[in-house]
């Protein structure tokens, strides 16, 4: 499916030049709203040398906008969300302001240019380049005089629709397959000429991983290796047995990382039979795999002497390393002969049989919950110099450090005080959403100034809990518990960010441990007093769930009409959910007639795997437990489900809980 990406939001016709946002500063305000933000518009010109332009204004959290045109004329107000308003403007550049206005009355404004030239477009400069990192995806940037916009044809059968690229942005779009397309960049202004630019373009696929897996960050006394640079691994092996297969077998260097190629897979082993492996003790596999290939999976089976062996489906995501943690337990339950103590070979099938090629690293059993030693962290203690520290979160960066005597350390000096951010250290680790950590670490500087240190992501929305941490000259360990309430995932990261003062900053000694998991609820508005707010219907995140207010409560409240699919009347809650996990799922739910639901946790995209229960509700509000192992899933914007189309009748639920047990 053709996908577009737009790096600066949809205009229509001309661009968005400069934006500037006066939040309004009238502190005598104590409503919780917050003010409208991302502030915008739409601005259409039309090319009949009318200078007729149409301003729709965008913003989150208004409920109306007021339109100044910059050009002296009377302002416009009142303008209701989805609503534009029409002006004529003379030939030339003007600043429009536009006012989003909140329910509470609070306002923010946004300057743009609006340029009007009845002149044509001249000196048209087109840039068009393969996505360095996204398969078969391009770039298109242009500039041109006179120009008001863009739009971009990009030759694809069967979509014929130009995309609106506005001055100054650049636009994504990736096709269905690889090959040569004719791009069409068409500049406009306020005039009827046009000027066109046309290029034959040969679109490129990427066909192997460009970043490394993740690096396993387990003891190796925890984990038998199969085959990872991260571990020692069992020798003699052989990678590429003669089995009568024709997959290919190549290893290859990915990041500095050596990576297993299985191409055009049907079948394929890995033997390891004059060295049997005594996997008894380990409860987990752990695989990374990539393919580039669409609508293409494979299947992973470990083989005991008999020979005995379980498989098990491996759903994988285009263009990108997929993770999996599969319980040991999951193939001894598929074949109770399967012996662990006795692991000779693994096999690969592909699905469809040579339908794609797979990229394998990181094949391991290990023991759950030991990670290396007690510290989640790599070199805290720098003494590895910069290994697996960052500047920010730029994989290429080093963070600085210093020897001094026998002892390494970080250490920056801060010359000129902005940002927290502008000077940061960080490094990237696991962090699982409703579990608590405790991060000790030494800091000193050459004179008393604060710093902020926590955990959090790694990418946007950036969600992280921190605290401000007052440093002086003589070293100090501090340590703090912070709790991942409303974030995680396996690319995670410590911080700390240092710009906001001056002065020289020394870390030493950084420990992350902990994960205990403490009883937290995983899900945003679970008792619903915020509305719709996180709950959707079904996966569609611009979609919001029905609610009702009784008194002081509200509670989602959907009426079945008329039977049909349990999955036609959905309500669910996006929420990372980790494959081999249980969790407990707690809510209330009542009717006005006796009739079932649905209740679980599972995917929020294809293939779309769940564990559910039926649940019996009557008319009269009850609590329900149960409890779900992600035994064959997990991804970070996996969901909780309800199902509630298969019956008619009244569904009501409230005080929803997701706990990692």
């Amino acid at each position: 499916m053709m996908k577009i990406i737009k790096n600066v939001f949809n205009l229509c016709l001309v661009a968005l030049i400069a934006i500037s946002c006066v939040e309004d500063d009238n502190t005598d305000y104590v409503d919780a709203i917050a003010a409208p933000a991302s502030v915008s518009a739409t601005i259409s010109v039309t090319q009949d040398n009318t200078g007729l332009v149409t301003i729709t204004p965008l913003a989150e959290g208004a409920v109306s906008y007021n339109v100044s045109f910059g050009d002296g004329s009377e302002i416009e107000e009142g303008i209701t969300p989805g609503n534009g308003v029409d002006h004529i403007y003379e030939e030339g550049t003007y600043e429009a302001i536009i006012t989003a206005v909140g329910l509470n009355g609070l306002t923010t404004a946004a300057t743009q240019n609006v340029v009007v030239s009845f002149k044509a477009p001249e000196n048209l400069m087109v840039t068009i380049e393969n996505d360095a990192a996204i398969s078969k995806q391009v770039n298109v940037s242009a500039t041109a005089d006179f120009v008001t916009a863009f739009e971009v044809y990009f030759g694809e059968a069967g979509k014929t629709d130009p995309v609106v690229m506005n001055i100054d942005e650049t636009i994504s779009y990736q096709y269905e397959e690889a090959g040569t397309y004719t791009i069409k960049v068409v500049a406009m202004s306020a005039a009827i000429e046009t000027v066109e630019y046309s290029e034959e373009f040969i679109v490129t696929a990427i066909l192997q991983p460009l970043t490394a897996a993740p690096t396993p960050n387990r003891a190796q006394s925890d984990v038998i290796s199969i085959y990872s640079d991260s571990y020692v691994n069992p020798d003699p092996i052989d990678y590429y047995p003669n089995w009568g297969q024709t997959t290919t077998y190549t290893q290859i260097e990915v990041a500095g990382n050596n990576v297993i190629q299985y191409g055009d897979l049907t079948y394929q082993g890995i033997d390891f039979n004059t060295v049997a492996v005594d996997a008894s003790a380990m409860e987990f596999i752990h695989i990374d795999v990539w393919t580039a290939d669409a609508n293409f999976s494979a299947k992973l089976s470990p083989i005991s002497s008999g020979p005995n062996e379980a498989a098990y489906d491996l759903a994988l995501i285009q263009d990108q390393w997929t993770s999996f943690d599969i319980p040991i337990s999951f193939f001894t339950d598929a074949n109770p002969a399967l012996n662990f103590g006795d692991i000779i070979q693994f096999k690969f099938d592909g699905v469809p049989s040579g339908g794609g090629t797979i990229f394998v690293d990181n094949l391991y059993f290990y023991k759950a919950g030991t990670i290396a030693p007690d510290n989640l962290l790599i070199n805290g203690d720098f003494e590895n110099g910069s290994d697996s520290w960052l500047i920010g979160v730029d994989d290429n960066s080093s963070a600085p450090v210093v020897t001094e005597g026998d002892n390494t350390f970080y250490s920056v000096n801060v010359t000129s005080a902005g940002f927290p951010y502008d000077v940061n250290v960080s490094q990237k680790v696991e962090i699982t959403q409703g579990e608590t950590y405790t991060l000790t670490f030494d800091a000193w500087s050459d004179g008393n100034r604060s710093i902020v240190a926590g955990i959090g992501l790694s990418a946007d929305p950036w969600t992280n809990t921190t605290e401000n941490v007052n440093i002086t000259t003589t070293r100090t360990t501090y340590s703090y518990t912070f709790t991942a309430t409303d974030f995680g995932a396996a690319n995670a990261r410590v911080i700390f960010d240092l710009g906001a003062e001056v002065g020289i900053v020394n870390i030493d000694n950084v420990i992350l441990s902990g994960g205990e998991g403490v009883v937290v609820n995983l899900l945003a508005n679970p008792d619903f007093e915020n509305g719709s707010d996180s709950w959707l219907i079904g996966v569609d995140d611009n979609s919001s769930a029905p609610v009702v207010t009784e008194g002081d409560n509200t509670y989602y409240s959907v009426n079945v009409a008329s039977a049909g699919n349990p999955y036609d009347v959905n309500l669910s809650q996006k929420v990372q959910i980790i494959q081999g996990e249980t969790y407990t799922l707690t809510f209330d739910a009542w009717s006005d007639v006796n009739r079932s639901i649905i209740a679980g946790i599972g995917l929020s995209a294809d293939p779309w795997t769940n564990t559910t229960e039926d649940v019996a509700i009557t008319t009269t509000r009850a609590t329900y437990t149960y409890s779900f192992t992600a035994t064959e899933f997990g991804d970070a914007n996996a969901r909780v489900i309800f199902d509630l189309g298969a019956e008619v009748g009244m569904v009501n639920i409230d005080d929803v809980s997701l706990v990692l047990e």
